[in-house]
This record gives C-alpha cells, structure tokens and sequence, in this order.
C-alpha cells in the first residue's frame, strides 16, 4: 500500500522552481502534506495539521469577490482570474468559496492593492475590504465539492457545543489551496466558522 509523507511545508511554483513554505504543525507535531501554487496574502496564518481543530485569527486582508447567478464555480474562477488579469493583481492561494458556494473571491497578497468597489469591467466582480476575522477552522483532505466541506462544518459545529467560550459570527466558509488540476485524494482545503466571544 502506497504511503504518503507529511513533509511539512508547501511546494510553491515559481519562475524559479520550487519554493518550500513551513506548514503549521498540530499538537503531535505532524504537518500536512500540501502542494500550493501560490503564495498567502500577508499575514496570514500558516495552515492548519489535517483533522486538527482549530482557532486562528486573519488579518485585515482585501479580496475580489464574484457572486453567484446561475454561474458555476469554473465562471465565478474564470470572472476572478479575468479581474485579476487586467488589474495586474498577483494571484495569491487559498481561494475562498463562500456558504453554500454563493461566492468565490480571490485574496490580494496585501491590503493596499487596488481599491475596493465594483469592477468597472465586470459588474459580478466587487473588491472588499475585510476587517480582522477569527475563525474555528479544520483542515481536510479530498475534492473540494459539497460533502467534504459539510463534513468539516460538522467536525466545527461539534466542537463548538464542547466550546460554549465562543460562538458563531457568520456563515461558513473553504479555503482551498489547489488547482483543479491536483489529484483529489491529494487536494487541501480548510473549512471555517468565523467565531466570537458570547456577550457577558
């Protein structure tokens, strides 16, 4: 039986090659096996070890964002990769795909990039500026469809019952690291609820 080994950082593609990224390890110390193409916006935390519950805080980030008609999410990428083609914006990983994949957006590598308002060129596009977020979040292995991701808001629901120090602050949401082109069994995604502290 094959095995797979958990190297610990993220092979990115570059001009010049590839580039290894540290992972962040869960509490055993194991790290995910993941193949990125892409690097994270600025200050992003590093992504979480397969399985392993837990809470992590983002930054203020900026973000193009394509909403839903009767799009499939090859159009919403398709709208995104178009914008960030013509506004010379460098694509960064993860995308994030929104509830029940209403929306797909692009993250800019940093918050100072364009300026946020609807894309003259594309109605459907809009960029958000996106204040501070923590989120209870999971990191899963397999194709980026439906079913995984109620799986991991499952794993996150149930742990927030044990966890009543926080609470729901918005909808789900997956961040998925990959290519369409990466096998699924080897795709990486990370599912999330943002959380807050309940009210005293």
């Amino acid at each position: 039986m094959a095995r797979f080994v958990n190297f610990g950082f993220f092979l990115l593609a570059t001009g010049s090659g590839l580039v290894a990224i540290p992972c962040a390890a869960d509490e055993q110390g194991a790290r995910p096996m993941l193949v990125s193409e892409a690097n994270l916006p600025a200050g992003f935390p590093a992504p979480g070890a397969v399985g392993t519950v837990i809470v992590k805080t983002y930054p203020t980030h900026r973000l193009a964002r394509a909403t839903v008609g009767k799009d499939s999410d090859n159009a919403m990428f398709m709208k995104l990769f178009n914008h960030i083609k013509r506004n010379d914006i460098a694509m960064t990983s993860p995308v994030q795909m929104d509830g029940n994949r209403e929306s797909m957006a692009f993250l800019y590598a940093t918050p100072d990039l364009g300026a946020p308002g609807v894309d003259p060129k594309d109605p459907a596009v809009v960029v958000e500026d996106i204040p501070e977020t923590t989120v209870v979040s999971v990191a899963l292995r397999g194709s980026y469809s439906k079913a995984t991701a109620e799986k991991g808001i499952k794993q996150l629901r149930e742990w927030l019952d044990g966890h009543p120090e926080w609470k729901e602050a918005g909808p789900p949401r997956t961040l998925g690291y990959n290519i369409p082109f990466v096998p699924s069994f080897l795709k990486y995604s990370e599912v999330q609820i943002p959380i807050t502290r309940p009210q005293r």
